[in-house]
């Protein structure tokens, strides 16, 4: 088996990370919009902006799908408490 940085130079693997970057900021704008649609059916049901049981499975899933793919779970929970905090910011601005 040959080593990544044989096949691959500097600029292909930036270029890579890249495109990364970019699918993550599409993914991250998806998951806004579709928060963002969970916020208007919470507010039409007249229901509270939080949810904690709701968070916890999603920090739960975080951490089985960091483990999954072997990334350090703490990095992934950061991101996804930092993706909730801001999801209910929005969510408390819009009513």
């Amino acid at each position: 088996m040959t080593d990544a940085t044989e096949d691959m130079s500097l600029a292909e693997l930036r270029e890579e990370i890249e495109e990364i970057d970019r699918e993550l900021v599409e993914l991250i704008a998806r998951r806004t919009y579709v928060a963002g649609t969970v916020a208007q059916v919470k507010e039409e049901r007249d229901l509270p902006t939080t949810d904690e049981s709701q968070e916890a499975r999603v920090m739960e899933r975080a951490g089985e799908n960091a483990q999954a793919f072997d990334v350090d779970d703490n990095l992934v929970k950061a991101i996804f408490r930092l993706l909730i905090e801001l999801n209910k910011v929005e969510q408390r601005e819009s009513r």
